[in-house]
This record gives structure tokens, C-alpha cells and sequence, in this order.
């Protein structure tokens, strides 16, 4: 039975800018802004940036913001070579922003104002171990975009670090909208990328940890491993997986009255948060996907306890299921695993090696880059034909790369994609991605007639489907179906009692919609097995 949100509504303009006052107030450090410009210079991001800082000042006095030109003395103070260039509180943190706080980013800035005039990283116990043992000099660069999702985790992760040892850790945050000669010169076609000492140490947003290891150890790092002491935390569900099924499931869960905790090892929101518009979901003709996220995650995070950046390392199953994860232990009656689905390979020689150099997943955190160049978007369905509009619609000359002589996407994309005279490759296999330090062409095949070639290009975007995030499923040993998806009943019950599964990893229609009434199934379903436990029954 559907019954209405009785929950307070979230803040208007005015509570908010209320609780901006009263945190700013609570600081233990007022915080001093440095904007570097070149003389005369006046760009988009240079003015985005006073208005911002403007718009902070107007709440409190605890900021204070000067402008100098490169030329001036305090350039040379700080040995700033470049604008536009932001410094934060440089007499006690080594943290400079070369672009503005637009966008994404702008979450990125208001954390970073707190944690900078609070000088407390807030990172966990685990990190603040890894950071500690830096005992030599760590120049951080993140490359970032205010259209990429992901990118406030693996800023606010360096930034962190930065006021956790600030001796020997250092960062720039540098907007590759704005500073392309920086992001080409690094190779940085994919962002957030980030490197360390000029090696790099991460591409896509890291885990906490996992992003301090590395920054400890040099290099990419793909897991932590936590210490015995961590902290336990006891539910009646743990949901693992923050995307539409797991939100949704989170909602309902509380509400039939079961404590829940969910972990989500990367952004929240899963594929949604990267899809550039959503057409098809109930109630919204037209929206970003990010923002359809942020609704999401608003109305859940007023039920259900998030643990973000947190990854899964082993589930024990018993009578109540042992979890530990990347910071903590969790002690749960039952599990559902709404792990989603990972973007599918192509697989051809070249793609690994020029990841991040051309090679994208995401056309919105990475396609401005492309603006006025050519790049190829591979695939034929929903998910191609709204990334190729959506590169067409930036600036960048995009041909769509179908292996067929026909698009599986809907009529109304179909149209659209005619409307834009958006040049289509049928019956196209990409074959090579070549390239030295970055893409330069593809190798790809007709076939239909076998014929071969190059096709020049700058970037090359992949969007040929998802295969399902069973690494977990596998790991307990949870029956799959042919397909490699986790096998359930009608009630999202899997082989072993106590798991359940819901969303993209069970198959299906991968579609919005239809993950999140598989999350509000199985949280109901949960709620009536832990009141009466089939696998009792069962087992008598």
C-alpha cells in the first residue's frame, strides 16, 4: 500500500543559506581566498569565480578574497605561474584550483571551504594511518570537470589529504575545461584522473582508502584492506549498492520499520549519474540524469543510513551475515545485493592502453573535452543514440559505429539522431584503437562486404551495454543463470537464505523504472521473510 510522505520537505533557499550562516559561524578558522588572474583577463571562469566567492561573503565574514595579477609579488610568494589560479588558506594548506567552482565542482568548493576553515580532513581512521606515513613530498594533480559525477569523491579525496598532512601533501584541482594544454600535456582525456608526483595513481573516483594508499604507495591501487579494529554496525538489512534498486529498496525498508544500513563503493546513483538526459521516467519528460540522482538520494538519505566509498570485501554467510568492508564491520539478519552493472569492453587491442586518453565510458564528464573535434561513439541502442545527441549538442562532431544495419535505440532517439544529421557507420566492427600517447584512429571493419580501413578520429566513446557486477554473487557461491546473472524467485530470493538481488544484476529490462520497483519488491518481500523466515519453514 502506497501512503504519503509525511517527512519534513527539504530546506527552501532561505533555510539553506540559515544553515550556511550558522556552520560558517561554528569554523575554528576564518579562511582566505587568492585569485591569480593575468591582466586584463576576463573569461568564464575567472568571473564564476568572483561570483561564487561573492556569493559566500554575502552569508558570512569568515572569508576573506583578494585578486592579484600573476606579475605581483604574492604570485611570486606562492609561485603561482598560472591563471586563473585559486588558492585556500595558503599559510596552512597547499591546496590551488585552476578553473572555477561551476557545476559539479561547486560541491567540491563547499566542502572544501569547511574542511579548510575547520582544518579537519574528517577522513576515516583508516585513512588518516595511511596519510600519516607520508614522510616525503606529494604534489597531487586531479583532473577534473564540472560535468563529471565523479569527480567531487576523488577531489575532496585529495584535498582531504592535503589538510591531513599538510607537510608533505600537496594538490591543484585543475578543470580541464579550462586548462585543455594542461589536461593534453598529462594525457588526461578521462576525468577524474589523478596524479602524484606526475604518476599516476588513480583514473575514476577511488575509495577513501584505496585513494590514500595509492597516494602513499605511488601507484594505482584497486583494494584496502582494513584493520581488525574497525567499527561494527548492526542492521536488519544491508543493502550493497546505491543505484536506483538499492535507493528504493532503502526507502521501503525503513518504512516497514527494518534499521538498514546501505553501502555504495563508488558515486551514487550507478549508470543513471552519468547518463546525460532521462526521457522515460515517470514524472519527468525531461531530465539530467544527476539530477534525477540527487532526487533520488535526497528522499532516501531522510530513511536510510549511506555509507559512501566503502567497498565490500567479504560476506560471511550464518545465522546473521558477517560483512566487513574497506572501514567497518556490519552484523546483518539479511543482505540484498544491488550491485547494478559495469559498462561492457569492446575488448579489441588498444582500448586499455589509451583508456583515459580517448578511450571514454562517460560522455558527460569527458565529452567538453572533444568540443570541435571528431570521436566515434560506439553502440546502437538507447544509451548510444542519447550520448551521441548529447556529444552533437556540445560542440563535438561525433559519428555513431553500429555493428548492425539498424539501431536498436527507440523512434523518438531515432528522430532525433536524424534531425542532427549525425553521420552513422553501419554495419561497423571497431577492430584496433590506435594511438601513440593518445587516440589517433580506429581500425574497423564492414561486415557486410569485408572491407577494412582507418578512420581518423580524436576520441572514441563506448556504449555497447553493461554485464552484470557479480563479483560478490560468485564470491558466496550464489547460483547465476545462463546469462551470468544472479538466479532469484519471484520474491528477488537467491540460492542462498538471507540474500536477496534486485535491480540490473538480476537481468531484465535495465531500465530506471524497473530497478527501483525491484528495490520496493524485494525490501517488501524482506520485511514479511524476517517476520516469518521461509528458510525456517524450510529447514523443518
Amino acid at each position: 500500500m502506497e501512503t504519503g510522505n509525511t517527512q519534513p520537505q527539504a530546506p527552501n533557499e532561505a533555510q539553506m543559506i540559515r544553515q550556511l550562516k550558522a556552520s560558517f559561524e561554528k569554523m575554528a578558522y576564518p579562511i582566505d581566498l587568492l585569485l591569480f588572474t593575468q591582466k586584463g583577463q576576463e573569461d568564464v571562469f575567472v568571473n564564476a569565480t568572483r561570483q561564487v566567492v561573492r556569493a559566500f561573503r554575502e552569508i558570512t565574514s569568515r572569508i576573506t578574497f583578494k585578486e592579484y595579477s600573476l606579475g605581483h609579488e604574492i604570485a611570486l610568494k606562492w609561485a603561482v605561474t598560472d591563471a586563473p589560479t585559486l588558492l585556500i588558506s595558503p599559510e596552512h594548506v597547499s591546496i590551488r584550483w585552476m578553473g572555477a567552482p561551476m557545476g559539479e565542482e561547486a560541491k567540491t568548493f563547499l566542502q572544501l571551504l569547511f574542511l579548510a576553515g575547520n582544518r579537519d580532513s574528517q577522513m576515516s581512521d583508516q585513512s588518516r594511518k595511511v596519510i600519516g606515513k607520508i614522510d616525503s613530498s606529494r604534489h597531487i594533480k586531479v583532473f577534473v570537470s564540472p560535468s563529471c559525477p565523479y569527480c567531487p569523491q576523488q577531489a575532496v579525496n585529495a584535498i582531504r589529504a592535503a589538510i591531513e598532512n599538510p607537510r608533505f601533501v600537496s594538490v591543484e584541482l585543475i578543470d580541464i575545461q579550462c586548462k585543455p594544454d594542461i589536461a593534453q600535456q598529462y594525457d588526461a582525456y578521462s576525468v577524474p584522473q589523478t596524479y602524484a608526483n606526475d604518476i599516476l595513481i588513480g583514473q575514476g573516483a577511488q575509495s577513501e582508502e584505496v585513494f590514500a594508499q595509492s597516494l602513499l604507495m605511488l601507484e594505482p591501487q584497486t583494494i584496502f584492506i582494513p584493520d581488525v579494529d574497525a567499527e561494527l554496525v548492526e542492521t536488519d538489512l544491508l543493502i550493497v549498492g546505491g543505484g536506483p534498486a538499492g535507493l528504493t529498496a532503502g526507502i521501503y525498508a525503513v518504512r516497514s520499520g527494518l534499521k538498514t544500513a546501505l553501502i555504495e563503493q563508488n558515486a551514487l546513483g550507478g549508470q543513471v549519474a552519468a547518463t546525460p538526459v532521462v526521457e522515460n521516467y515517470p514524472g519527468f519528460t525531461h531530465i539530467g540524469g544527476k539530477t534525477l540522482v540527487d532526487i533520488m538520494v535526497t528522499h532516501a538519505l531522510e530513511y536510510v543510513q549511506i555509507f559512501q566509498g566503502e567497498t565490500v570485501m567479504d560476506i560471511v554467510p550464518a545465522t546473521v551475515f558477517d560483512v566487513t568492508t574497506s572501514r567497518r564491520k556490519f552484523k546483518a539478519k539479511t543482505i540484498l545485493l544491488a550491485t547494478g552493472a559495469n559498462h561492457k569492453h569492446l575488448g579489441v587491442p588498444g582500448e586499455s592502453r589509451l583508456s583515459g586518453r580517448g578511450v571514454s565510458y562517460c560522455s558527460t564528464c569527458d565529452g567538453p573535452l572533444f568540443k570541435g573535434k571528431k570521436v566515434v561513439m560506439v553502440g546502437g541502442g538507447n544509451a548510444a543514440v542519447t550520448e551521441a545527441l548529447y556529444l552533437h549538442h556540445v560542440g563535438v562532431q561525433v559519428t555513431l559505429a553500429h555493428r548492425r544495419n539498424s539501431l536498436r535505440a527507440q523512434e523518438f532517439l531515432i528522430r532525433q539522431l536524424e534531425s542532427a544529421g549525425i553521420p552513422i557507420l553501419w554495419n561497423t566492427e571497431i577492430r584496433e584503437i590506435l594511438g601513440a600517447a593518445r587516440v589517433e584512429s580506429v581500425s574497423i571493419l564492414n561486415n557486410q562486404t569485408g572491407e577494412t580501413g582507418l578512420f581518423p578520429t580524436d576520441g572514441v566513446f563506448l556504449s555497447i551495454g553493461y554485464e552484470p557486477a557479480i563479483e560478490l554473487a560468485k564470491k558466496l557461491g550464489l547460483a547465476l543463470t545462463p546469462d551470468g546473472y544472479i538466479q532469484k524467485d519471484e520474491r528477488h530470493r537467491t540460492s542462498i537464505p538471507g540474500i536477496y538481488s534486485a535491480g540490473d544484476v538480476e537481468g531484465g529490462y535495465k531500465q530506471i523504472v524497473t530497478a527501483a520497483g525491484q528495490g520496493a519488491e524485494a525490501a517488501m518481500s524482506i520485511f514479511e521473510d524476517i517476520i516469518n523466515p521461509y528458510w525456517h519453514q524450510n529447514a523443518s
